[in-house]
């Protein structure tokens, strides 16, 4: 696939993957809404350093699990148990009683936000997996190949979203977070209806194996 689609399927797998509420977008909104968007900026720029090296590894496992088919499919199949699990956790999840995204902006540290950033995002090793997982699977519809100019552009790609989906929360998040749209009962359903069509691509991928 030309490396153009690459960076652009890689840029939504990440966008996705980070803009559900978590420790990394909203602490990027905290930072902005107390210090400035730049500040805020700078958090990002030191949370996606970590996400290429991420990502980097990920691609590298992913390398593995190409040499070993057998290892794949063990994966793929846990991953669709996980991925069903985890949807129908945030199905019950957004059912309960709703809590408020309200952000505390006091933050009391004041050392450099790059350091901040990648000192937090290092502490959030599940884009490795998920990601090992999405280039793996992306290779076998031979949408990927592992070569260094594909594998640099997926990089770049991931980046790009990482930091697009920050930049979101950095601009928007004090207008947005009491809007019906970001609920957290809505963001619940969202990240339930994301892991389901991951699972559902998954276990279609498996029947297509079988």
């Amino acid at each position: 696939m030309n490396n153009t689609y690459i960076f652009f399927i890689s840029l939504v797998i990440a966008f996705i993957g980070v803009l559900p509420p978590g420790l990394l977008n909203v602490t990027a909104a905290k930072i902005s809404l107390k210090e400035g968007h730049n500040r805020g900026f700078m958090f990002s720029i030191g949370v996606c350093i970590i996400v290429a090296l991420q990502v980097y590894i990920a691609t590298v496992f992913a390398k593995y699990l190409n040499q070993h088919p057998e290892v794949t499919i063990i994966l793929k199949r846990v991953a669709f148990v996980i991925f069903l699990l985890v949807s129908i956790y945030f199905f019950l999840t957004a059912k309960s009683k709703p809590k408020s995204l309200e952000v505390e902006p006091s933050i009391k540290s004041k050392q450099s936000r790059i350091f901040q950033g990648i000192f937090l995002s290092s502490l959030n090793i599940f884009p490795i997996p998920f990601q090992a997982y999405m280039v793996t699977t992306l290779v076998s519809f031979k949408w990927f190949s592992l070569e260094s100019t594909t594998i640099g552009t997926y990089v770049s790609g991931a980046v790009m979203g990482s930091f697009i989906a920050l930049y979101v929360y950095i601009l928007f998040f004090d207008t947005l977070k009491n809007t019906k749209f970001v609920t957290p009962k809505n963001m619940n359903y969202s990240i339930a209806f994301i892991t389901l069509a991951v699972a559902i691509v998954t276990l279609i991928n498996l029947l297509r194996v079988d």
